[in-house]
């Protein structure tokens, strides 16, 4: 590696941890003003918790032998003490902090679906557990030498593309997410419209910094790579794909509810960034762009979901991330360069897609499921009702979001 991979590898990676505090903002705007502290901290205890699970044992998970291993061995370098006085330590060190990111942002995002009732010591051993049992094996299924990056070889068909995530990170948490919700259960008064954003700002200030990091969540690895040859398409994709799917949400707000809200092109940018993350070096520019269309169109749409089927996914982790990851993924099944039904290639990349995308929403829903019931079963998993009207940041944290009063 020459110095210009290694400084881009290490700006990539602080951009993208930059992004779990960018969804902390982005999420803490949209809830009500005494959860604000609550939200926010669902995203920094994720930082502190998954980062040390990542290191110890997490990485280590995170790439197997073969492709029907689960993971790898979690005790194979526990510590990473070999990792760190091997010969490539430079390089494989990086790698570590870079999947780091990756994972921390992938468990803040669920927190979103149970925004303003979810206790935070069971979202912490919530979180410890659901990244040991999906995120870790996940990435080594798609990544790491599994199942899913061996899928094409396996069927004698295209392998899977999956440049930055939309499998392993926005499905992978969006079923998750809508687990939760299912076992929290709904807000007390859930209706559409019963709260409203207590900051915009705040909220327009998160997807600013997501939107900023997703350069580095999207072309990091190719530090990898000598010269970064992807670098430029990816940017590319990164942003067109980003700023016609906010315009898609406005189009699609203005004649639904005959108002753009900043809100929603806050949305939109973040289901474009979503969209686009498989998809970003696969892709050309135009058909980027048809993207953000897609998928801010159809995202503005499926956040209403949840009112028509009766689940309560606070802040539309379900709408955004795990739709915009499933148009995202199937997406590259007709247009991805080279191989997609549209140009050039057969149903044999949808296929693929297809396949991936579905065993992920399946396997992370399903264990999601199973451990936030035993929580909630056991320790509880939502505040009291009368502390939900209360407000859960005093009772929770014991502090408040803003002291308005004078003295």
């Amino acid at each position: 590696m020459d110095s210009g991979n290694i400084a881009w590898a290490v700006t990539a990676s602080a951009l993208v941890l930059f992004m779990t505090p960018g969804v902390a903002f982005f999420y803490g705007g949209l809830v009500k003003a005494k959860s604000v502290v609550s939200m926010m901290m669902m995203s920094f205890g994720a930082m502190g918790l998954i980062s040390v699970l990542w290191v110890l044992y997490g990485f280590n998970m995170s790439a197997v032998g073969s492709a029907w291993e689960f993971s790898g061995n979690p005790f194979s370098d526990f510590g990473l003490a070999s990792l760190a006085g091997g010969e490539s330590a430079n390089a494989d060190l990086l790698g570590v902090i870079f999947g780091a990111t990756f994972a921390i942002i992938t468990v803040a995002l669920i927190s979103g679906a149970i925004a303003d009732r979810a206790k935070f010591g069971a979202w912490m051993i919530f979180a410890g557990i659901w990244a040991t049992l999906v995120y870790f094996p996940v990435a080594a299924w798609v990544w790491g030498g599994g199942w899913i990056l061996s899928l094409g070889d396996t069927l004698g068909l295209p392998g899977v593309i999956d440049y930055a995530g939309g499998t392993a990170v926005h499905i992978n948490a969006g079923a998750a997410a809508l687990a939760l919700a299912l076992v929290l259960g709904k807000r007390v008064g859930f209706q559409k419209g019963m709260d409203k954003p207590h900051n915009v700002p705040l909220t327009l200030l998160g997807a600013s910094i997501l939107w900023f990091g997703w350069f580095g969540f999207n072309a990091g690895a190719e530090f990898l790579a000598e010269g970064m040859p992807g670098v430029g398409l990816i940017a590319v994709n990164t942003l067109v794909a980003t700023a016609a799917a906010i315009l898609a949400w406005l189009v699609v707000e203005k004649i639904k509810d005959g108002k753009p809200t900043s809100v929603g092109a806050a949305s939109g940018a973040v289901a474009g960034l979503v969209a686009i993350t498989p998809a970003c070096a696969n892709l050309t520019p135009g058909w980027a762009t048809v993207l953000g269309v897609v998928a801010g169109a159809i995202c503005a749409i499926a956040v209403e979901l949840k009112f028509k089927w009766g689940f309560d996914d606070s802040l539309d982790v379900v709408g955004i991330h795990l739709v915009g990851g499933l148009i995202g993924t199937l997406y590259l099944g007709f247009f991805a360069t080279g191989t997609g039904l549209f140009v050039g290639g057969d149903a044999g990349q949808l296929a693929v897609q297809a396949i991936a995308a579905i065993g992920v929403l399946l396997y992370s829903f399903i264990v999601a499921f199973v451990v936030g019931f035993a929580i909630e079963k056991t320790i509880g998993f939502r505040v009291k009702n009368e502390d939900e009207l209360a407000g859960i940041d005093t009772i929770v944290h014991g502090e408040e979001g803003y002291k308005l009063e004078t003295v």
